[in-house]
């Protein structure tokens, strides 16, 4: 007997939406033209590899805070930290934006990847840890710059492309720092 008064109701309410924001009520103007944006698979695809690079580097900073031997890598660590975090919520603003959600914890293989390092301390962990930071961060610039110049979105084009800049900075320490804990 509900029934019939169920689907009016859901009914009723699946069109309030559409109503309400031709009313001007409801959403506010740039939510809903966010909603309305489209990203491309290959753009879809770039936030959620960009999402995760930036969570694990966040949480290899942390690990190098409590494995490392080195002042550098300590200091190389933070700024993992430090940079990412901002990098990370950038990105997340922008996809929130965009009605994309980026991820909030690491895949099974970066955990895998953390696990694995966590169990190095001292010299090892230097060494194992900046390699890792300077293969990330080619890899880094490569996709940025790649997303800077092929996004279809523009507002994710100016992101990437604001980004590199600072990633480029990112390789050239990690190279530097490498360099001086490699032969330890």
């Amino acid at each position: 007997m509900l029934k019939p008064v169920l689907f009016a109701i859901i009914m009723g309410a699946a069109s309030l939406p559409a109503s309400a924001a031709a009313q001007g009520q409801g959403q506010t103007g740039q939510h809903a033209q966010a909603s309305q944006t489209k990203l491309s698979e290959s753009d879809k695809e770039f936030i959620e590899k960009a999402g995760q690079g930036g969570l694990l580097e966040v949480r290899l900073g942390q690990l190098a805070q409590q494995r490392s031997a080195s002042p550098e890598v300590k200091r190389f660590g933070q700024r993992m930290i430090d940079d990412h975090t901002a990098l990370n919520k950038r990105l997340a603003d922008l996809a929130q934006r965009k009605g994309v959600l980026v991820p909030k914890e690491l895949a099974q293989k970066h955990r895998d990847e953390v696990d694995k390092l966590s169990k190095k301390t001292g010299a090892e962990f230097d060494r194992d840890y900046m390699s890792r930071m300077v293969d990330d961060h080619e890899s880094d610039v490569a996709e940025f710059e790649k997303a800077s110049k092929e996004a279809k979105d523009a507002d994710l084009k100016s992101f990437a492309t604001a980004s590199v800049p600072q990633l480029r900075e990112h390789l050239v320490q990690a190279r530097q720092v490498h360099d001086k804990v490699k032969g330890k």
